[in-house]
């Protein structure tokens, strides 16, 4: 008898059809004789419904109750789903991430798990339960709800295979699999039938919509094999697992546009040592994560000043203006200058550790396509730029043809 963790994003549970869908698909592997855990995130719009609610009462909300709020969205669906199992005489029973004993650190909103004690799950698979589980959400050794972050019912999933040993981890979404690039963008893209670890971390984390970046490299910490794939059909999805030999010979594996990011842009920042470390010490104690940074060094005579850009999340755009200009005093910059209409446009490889020439290629691509890059950002496997916003969809289509086809 296999354990076999899936989990199902808020477009496979976006209605009731889709989640009588879901149940049907669980009670086939059930029927099978198999052990299932089930992982689901809330319906899709629900989340952002709660936010939305909670931001007009108040644009900066108590991230506690915050927290306390999106927490139901899951155990919504948790409870439908269970309804829907039973409804085809399948054993079910929900459980809140604190119940499947997910613990967490204090850090509302974008909580890490600390541990996971699956006493209550083993329990209820041993009685012969499909168990329902809350994706996205945990709670800290003091008992406080807390949320895990953007994809935060993926590391939900891969971290219970990871603690229980499953056999098989599934994350079912509303495509087939991992793409060369947005197929709705791009009617060229390709399915992967494998990737690897590193090159599937490096797309999550640069704007592609299939993984967070946090679940990745926890399979990768342990190990845990996993395929990507469809709830809308049966067709064969991606492996995510370790790097081969064989992946090198393919020197762009996808390229991913992330429309989610921001530019925050100190002018006039006094050119001395110290003041970067003051601006990104306060970045980080707010829990705001920092991608591109970029600083002109001053030229001249007598005292100089430069200008320092680094882009984060849209979401986080408000929270970093304001602890910005809570040092505006104290660094003595000039200006604070924010700028929503940008994208990161990236390629990613593992290929690229093995080649020459792929910086100036994408470079030359977007040349000729008229787009100015506006910030620039390389690893051993990837290379992103910053671009106008508006230019985006022009740009994938433009580097895919040039590296994919």
């Amino acid at each position: 008898m296999a354990l076999i963790v899936q989990k199902y994003g808020g477009s496979s549970v976006a209605n009731i059809e889709r989640i009588k869908n879901v149940a049907r698909r669980v009670a086939g592997y059930r029927q099978r004789g198999e052990q299932v855990i089930v992982v689901v995130s809330a319906m899709s719009g629900v989340t952002d419904g709660l936010i939305k609610l909670a931001k007009d009462i108040v644009p900066l909300p108590s991230e506690r109750e915050l927290d306390m709020l999106l927490a139901t969205g899951e155990q919504q669906t948790i409870a439908l789903m269970a309804i829907a199992l039973q409804a085809l005489d399948v054993p079910a029973i929900s459980m809140t991430g604190a119940q499947a004993g997910i613990v967490t650190n204090g850090v509302h909103t974008k909580a890490k798990i600390h541990n996971i004690t699956p006493r209550q799950v083993h329990q209820a698979l041993n009685a012969g339960n499909v168990v329902i589980v809350a994706g996205f959400q945990g709670e800290t050794a003091e008992g406080q709800i807390t949320t895990l972050g953007r994809g935060g019912s993926d590391l939900t999933a891969i971290a219970l295979a990871a603690a229980l040993k499953a056999d098989l981890c599934q994350i079912y979404t509303d495509v087939d699999g991992v793409y060369t690039s947005d197929p709705r963008l791009v009617p060229s893209a390709q399915k992967l039938a494998e990737i690897s670890y590193d090159e599937m971390m490096e797309l999550a984390s640069l704007g592609a919509k299939v993984m967070q970046t946090r679940s990745v490299e926890f399979a990768k910490k342990f190990k845990v094999i996993f395929e990507v794939r469809s709830s809308l059909n049966d067709n064969p999805g991606t492996l995510v697992k370790e790097e081969t030999k064989s992946m090198e010979d393919v020197v762009v594996r996808g390229v991913s546009f992330d429309k989610n990011q921001a530019k925050v842009t100190l002018v006039g920042v006094p050119d001395r040592p110290g003041v970067a470390a003051q601006v990104f010490k306060a970045i980080g104690e707010a829990n705001i994560n920092v991608d591109m940074i970029i600083q002109n060094i001053g030229h001249g005579n007598g005292s100089r000043a430069t200008d320092l850009s680094f882009t984060v999340d849209k979401p986080d755009l408000a929270k970093a203006k304001k602890v910005i200009a809570q040092l505006q005093a104290e660094i003595g910059f000039r200006d604070l200058l924010s700028d929503e209409q940008i994208g990161k446009l990236s390629i990613v490889g593992v290929g690229m550790k093995s080649h020459s020439g792929i910086a100036g290629k994408l470079f030359e691509t977007l040349a000729h396509e008229g787009i100015n890059i506006g910030m620039i950002s390389t690893s051993e496997i990837k290379v992103s730029v910053i671009i106008d916003l508006a230019k985006g969809d022009q740009a994938v289509r433009a580097v895919h043809q040039a590296f994919i086809g």
